[in-house]
C-alpha cells in the first residue's frame, strides 16, 4: 500500500495518497472532514447546484482505501457530513454503501461543529477518541500532546521550477497531527496562513498527498 512512512508520539503511521492516515499496529484507518452531502446542503440553503456525485466520488475513494488496507476500525474524524440533516437526505444507495464498509468493522464517528450530534447510521458516535499515546477529534486544542484533528482542510504551497502548486496537506510536529480533508467538494487552508503558522512548532512537516507523497518543511509567510 502506497504512502509515506512517519513516525508521531512514538507510533509509526503511513499518510496515504488519498489523504488517509493508517495506523498498522491497530489495522486502523482515519479520515478527516469527509462532508458528505455537501452538495445537497448546498442546493438547500443557497440553490446553488453542483453535480450531485461528490458522496459517491468520496465512499468509493474510502471504499478503496478500506480494500488497500483490510482495515478493522475506521475512524471519522468529525466533519463527516456537511450537516446534520445532509446524513438524513443522502441517497439510499449512499446510506447501503456506508452499511457495507462497516459490515465487520468497528466504525467510529467523532462529532465535528458541521455535525455535532449523532447521526441515524450504525457505528460509534464520540467527542473524542483515545487510543495508546494518540487522541483524536475534530478540533485541534491548545497545549494537547499527541493529538490527531482534522477541521482545517490544510493544503501546503510550493514552486517546482517556477510554477505554483498547491496540494492537501497533513501537518506535523511534535504535538500535534492535522489530517487533509478527505472530501470531494472540500476547498482548504493554506499552512501559510496564521492560523495554521501559529498553531504548529517551528519545524512542523507537510505530507503532500497525491500518487506520491512527500514530506517538506511546512511552509509558512516569510
Amino acid at each position: 500500500m502506497n504512502g509515506l512512512d512517519f513516525l508521531f508520539c512514538g507510533q509509526a503511521l503511513r499518510a496515504l495518497p488519498s489523504g488517509a492516515l493508517w495506523w498498522a499496529d491497530h489495522r486502523m484507518l482515519c479520515v478527516s472532514d469527509l462532508h458528505l452531502g455537501k452538495s445537497e446542503r448546498l442546493a438547500r440553503r443557497s440553490g446553488l447546484t453542483l453535480p450531485p456525485y461528490d458522496s459517491r466520488n468520496t465512499l468509493d475513494r474510502l471504499s478503496a482505501d478500506l480494500d488497500a488496507s483490510g482495515a478493522e476500525t475506521v475512524l471519522c474524524l468529525g466533519d463527516s457530513f456537511d450537516d446534520l440533516d445532509a446524513s438524513n437526505a443522502l441517497a439510499a444507495t449512499e446510506k447501503l454503501q456506508i452499511t457495507r464498509l462497516q459490515a465487520g468493522r468497528e466504525w467510529i464517528w467523532i462529532e465535528g461543529n458541521h455535525d455535532p450530534g449523532p447521526i441515524e447510521l450504525g457505528g460509534t458516535h464520540l467527542a473524542e477518541w483515545a487510543k495508546g499515546p494518540l487522541v483524536f477529534r475534530h478540533i485541534a486544542e491548545a497545549n494537547a500532546k499527541g493529538e490527531v484533528s482534522g477541521h482545517f482542510h490544510p493544503k501546503a504551497r510550493l514552486s517546482i521550477r517556477g510554477r505554483s502548486i498547491s496540494r492537501p496537506a497533513f501537518l506535523v510536529d511534535q504535538n500535534r497531527l492535522i489530517l487533509p480533508a478527505y472530501g470531494t467538494y472540500t476547498g482548504g487552508l493554506c499552512s501559510s496562513d496564521h492560523v495554521l503558522s501559529d498553531l504548529m512548532q517551528s519545524g512542523a512537516m507537510a505530507v503532500l498527498t497525491g500518487p506520491n507523497p512527500q514530506m517538506i518543511p511546512m511552509p509558512r509567510k516569510t
